[in-house]
């Protein structure tokens, strides 16, 4: 199905079905129908403006109707929606660098002429266009229709041009694994700037279902109201539940049955599935979800690739990512890396980068070197098992995967979030968020002395940071998708994890930082 063209242009008559968004501290909703018929609104405007085929619009504002109308707006008029994080591209070189004729901005402090307010989208959508003409030529499937950019976590961030079949293709993979379908309600907290998380209101459109654009910041109280049926969200945002979940009802959790109603009453209770990818998940964790009957299905994907496999209703092997989609090829070169290849390719190459940066990532063959570690079962399941960077070299010679160690840390209610260190040392060092300022350090180091018997000799821990301040997005050591940003937990721990080293003396002991 070419969904992007039906979205070009059909003129969505579901009265039905509901976009369901925030405006003022209020959940309001409009139907389909309307929608779609504001954003014609809009398009109209913007087509008074001179926006056409292929001319790029940048949108730099935190989630709001009016991002969702001003995106479809653009598809209507065969042009590329720019999707620009708040707060991480300066506004003026965004427009040169990229090349956008239009920057609509949440607050704007500029006064350059191509900057407008996202403010004037909700006036233009006010007024009704009964019809309105727009160029008759439709998207090929090499046409770009959206501009990505990598989190700049490990670097300025990467620009990338995605093609329109490479977003059809995902969207009718994951529409045939998933039926999502007249109950279904999908609430979307994640930044709209990533394009992924735009494929729901797509779907709403394309397959007819409601579907309800909130924040992180408000999605528990969104989800009382609205009740929906699906979640997105990163591992992160799950653990943040399971965690206030483990602290409230505490052990009645063991009970499954007390556990799927609890899960389901903070959720809004309606919850048919619960999604999560852009980060490992834990198996503690997805046991905790679907072992009492709320279905947490894990996935993996890159921004180069999109979505490459997922667990889903009628195939879900826990621990696993899923079978790989039909539309996309995996295999492994001799070091274990997985290499991805697509029918319909979403990027082709970094249209914005540094010197070297595609010929690390792109191959000849048109595939995609991910740089992670995995393999698939008998089944063709695939596993992750970690990054190469996740690989740390002791001083031994000996090489340990921490992503799996790591993940046996998170396990214990202290431990908000971890990162392991000790490449070119003796022994590894976790370094520790903890879940509260209240936390107890003996619980920690007994949970990861537990945790070593368990182990081989050099995975074991023998160091213990426990980070004087909390990691998080805010103070720059999480990603905006919850990832730890290990260079920048180094670097702010560096004291402190050489005060381990030293008091170890170079052997291998049990040693401690922050005050012990």
């Amino acid at each position: 199905m070419d969904v992007i063209n039906e979205l070009r242009f059909g003129r969505s008559n579901d009265t039905k079905h509901k976009i369901y968004f925030l405006k003022d501290g209020e959940v309001r909703s409009m139907t389909l129908a309307e929608f779609d018929g504001k954003a014609n609104a809009v398009a109209s405007r913007l087509d008074d403006l001179g926006v056409g085929k292929g001319d790029r619009i940048g949108i730099r504002s935190t989630n709001c109707i009016e991002w969702a109308l001003l995106d479809l707006a653009v598809l209507k008029l065969g042009g590329v929606v720019a999707g620009i994080d708040v707060g991480r591209f300066d506004i003026g070189a965004t427009i040169d660098r990229y090349g956008l004729r239009w920057m609509f901005v949440e607050r704007p402090t500029e006064t350059l002429p191509q900057v407008l307010a996202m403010e004037t989208v909700s006036e233009w959508a006010r007024v009704a266009q009964e019809s309105h003409s727009f160029p008759a030529d439709a998207y090929q499937p090499t046409d770009i229709c959206a501009l990505k950019f990598t989190s700049g976590s490990t670097g300025p961030p990467k620009g990338m041009e995605a093609t329109v079949a490479g977003i059809n293709d995902s969207l009718t993979s994951i529409q045939a694994m998933f039926h999502h379908s007249d109950d279904d309600n999908i609430l979307v907290f994640l930044r709209l700037a990533q394009l992924q998380q735009r494929y729901w209101i797509y779907s709403a459109l394309a397959f007819g279902h409601d579907v309800t654009i909130t924040s992180l910041d408000q999605v528990m109280e969104v989800a009382q109201t609205v009740h929906p049926s699906i979640i997105m969200g990163v591992p992160g945002f799950f653990e943040d539940v399971k965690r206030n979940l483990e602290t409230t009802v505490n052990q009645v959790l063991e009970d499954h049955a007390v556990r799927q109603q609890a899960i389901q009453f903070v959720f809004g209770g309606r919850i048919r599935y619960l999604w999560t990818g852009s980060a490992p998940a834990s198996r503690a964790l997805l046991d905790f979800y679907n072992d009492c009957g709320v279905p947490l299905y894990q996935g993996y994907g890159l921004n180069e690739t999109c979505i490459v496999a997922k667990n889903c209703p009628s195939a879900n092997r826990i621990g696993s990512v899923g079978q790989v989609l039909p539309n996309k090829t995996v295999r492994f070169n001799d070091q274990g890396v997985l290499i991805v290849g697509s029918s319909n390719p979403i990027i082709r190459s970094y249209s914005w980068c540094s010197a070297g940066d595609n010929e690390k990532t792109f191959l000849s063959s048109g595939e995609i070197i991910t740089y992670d570690l995995g393999y698939l079962d008998d089944d063709a399941y695939l596993y992750i098992l970690g990054r190469v960077d996740d690989l740390i070299v002791l001083s031994t010679g000996r090489n340990v995967l921490v992503g799996p160690v790591e993940d046996r840390l998170r396990d214990n209610p202290e431990v908000h979030e971890c990162v392991l260190y000790g490449h070119g040392k003796p022994f590894l060092t976790a370094l520790v968020s903890p879940a509260s300022e209240a936390f107890d350090w003996a619980r920690i180091e007994n949970h990861i002395r537990n945790t070593n018997t368990t182990l081989f000799p050099e995975q074991q821990i023998r160091g213990l940071v426990i980070s004087p301040e909390r990691f998080s997005i805010e103070n720059g050591l999480l990603t905006s998708q919850f990832k730890p940003i290990r260079k920048e937990i180094y670097a702010r721990l560096e004291r402190e994890i050489g005060t381990v080293y030293e008091a170890a003396g170079g052997k291998v002991l049990w040693t401690g930082a922050y005050g012990q």
